[in-house]
């Protein structure tokens, strides 16, 4: 007798999206993100901590998981705070101000020891990690460098602020409490200056940065994005504004054309003993002044530098630690990938009349060894390389046979990558400290020290 199929008449249960869930929540993923457990597979959520009971209505179904967004706290877990910033829920910019503040380290601390533990390092190595004391300051209003972002609607409306989580659509922001200030308080002000602008749907963005002037008085420059041509009027009307709120005004035209609204001081930064750093807006420098300093300062402690070292940086920017490690030290050599960064790397060492500098452009992600500078019986490496890390530098430091590397990293990830293979070669970690450089956000820095 033949069989014919019949299809069951029993369904797959299917959550329906946009219906409200009531979830347990039982931890933080890596970017300090609610996960909680809904039908079998885990639901991440924006906004929620540890051991709440939350109400969330489904956004989103994968085959593995889903995403919801969060309604109401039912039951509050005792490290949750009230948020300071009335855009926390839409802006992209920060994630973690809901969170107690010391709670925010023990996250980015736990954050960074698991990724270590994913890579493949001894679970002993894990449990026995010398964890130090964390480089922070001030939680708030600590950022004196930030990309305020531009948009028009079809009536030439503009929308000023930062971008939506996961989106490339900004929110309109009256106050970043994350920013110094007075920037913190800028955006209202940006706000009805641009709408009286003639040349509308003409800025891509501004650039706000603070530093500070010849006489120690704090410096604020824009430098404004200007996809057209600037108007008489509309110049006037910068003008006009920046006499007001005393900024500095610099329109970047594209194509390396610069017109400077207003008087112009040059942009610098001061580090320990008084070493001044030279930079233009689109160079990159640790936004946290505080937290930048004590880094230096720990550096420097940690490597236990003294007067017979030579010492090499690599990714030296600016020489951010290339020139207070030089005052110490025998010699210091910086090297980095980009030319124009090495040059006014050199121009900093000379102008702070600190002639042990050399600094070199090379390409860290290839061979480098055989280069001349990488012969000079360095006693002792700093690194700080970008998010991408620093695979191919670690794989080839081993065969320079240094003692002490000090590793300083901006991205947990490829740290835990780049120290796996530093253990491999026979280093072991001898001091590790997080680098609190964005409070209220997922980002963690982090500091080792190797030894061989």
């Amino acid at each position: 007798m033949a069989n014919f199929f019949k299809a069951s008449d029993k369904r797959p249960t299917k959550a329906k999206i946009k219906s409200n869930v009531v979830i347990n929540i039982d931890k933080l993923d890596m970017n300090g993100c609610g996960v909680g457990n809904y039908q079998n597979k885990a639901i991440f959520i924006d906004g929620c901590l540890p051991l709440e009971k939350v109400e969330a209505r489904l956004v989103e179904q994968k085959n593995k998981f889903y995403r919801a967004k969060l309604i109401k706290v039912n039951v509050a877990s005792s490290k949750r705070v009230r948020v300071q910033c009335q855009h926390f829920s839409l802006c992209g910019g920060c994630d973690l101000q809901h969170l107690d503040y010391e709670e925010q380290l023990v996250f980015k601390q736990q954050k960074v020891t698991e990724l270590l533990s994913r890579s493949g390092i001894d679970n002993n190595v894990i449990s026995q990690l010398p964890w130090q004391e964390p480089i922070v300051s001030q939680p708030w209003h600590y950022r004196r460098k930030a990309r305020i972002g531009v948009q028009f609607d079809k009536k030439s409306q503009a929308t000023i602020g930062f971008r939506q989580k996961a989106t490339n659509q900004l929110v309109s922001i009256k106050s970043c409490s994350t920013l110094i200030k007075p920037l913190s308080d800028i955006f209202p002000i940006l706000q009805t200056l641009i709408a009286k602008l003639s040349v509308k749907k003409a800025i891509g963005h501004i650039e706000v940065i603070g530093t500070q002037g010849q006489h120690s008085e704090q410096v604020l420059t824009l430098v404004v994005r200007q996809l057209r041509a600037l108007s008489e009027q509309d110049r006037v009307l910068w003008l006009a504004c920046a006499q007001q709120h005393q900024w500095q005004v610099v329109f970047d035209l594209g194509k390396n054309n610069v017109e400077q609204l207003t008087d112009h001081q040059a942009l610098t930064y001061t580090l320990i003993d008084d070493i001044d750093i030279a930079f233009v807006s689109d160079d990159f420098i640790q936004v946290n002044q505080d937290v930048n300093k004590n880094m230096i300062e720990q550096a420097i402690n940690w490597l236990a530098l003294e007067s017979s070292d030579r010492l090499l940086d690599l990714f030296c920017g600016l020489g951010n630690f290339s020139l207070p490690i030089a005052k110490r030290v025998e010699q210091v050599v910086g090297v980095e990938g980009v030319q124009t960064m090495v040059d006014k790397a050199k121009t900093n060492a000379a102008k702070n009349q600190l002639g042990n500098c050399q600094f070199y452009q090379a390409d860290l992600n290839s061979a480098w060894l055989e280069q001349s500078w990488a012969k000079n019986n360095f006693t002792k490496v700093l690194l700080d390389p970008a998010r991408a890390g620093a695979q191919l530098v670690v794989s080839q430091l081993a065969k320079l046979a240094i003692g002490t590397i000090l590793y300083v990293s901006c991205d947990p990830a490829t740290l835990a990558r780049d120290s796996q293979i530093l253990l491999t070669q026979g280093y072991k970690i001898e001091k590790i400290a997080l680098i609190d450089m964005f409070s209220q956000t997922k980002h963690v820095e982090t500091m080792i020290l190797f030894s061989k």
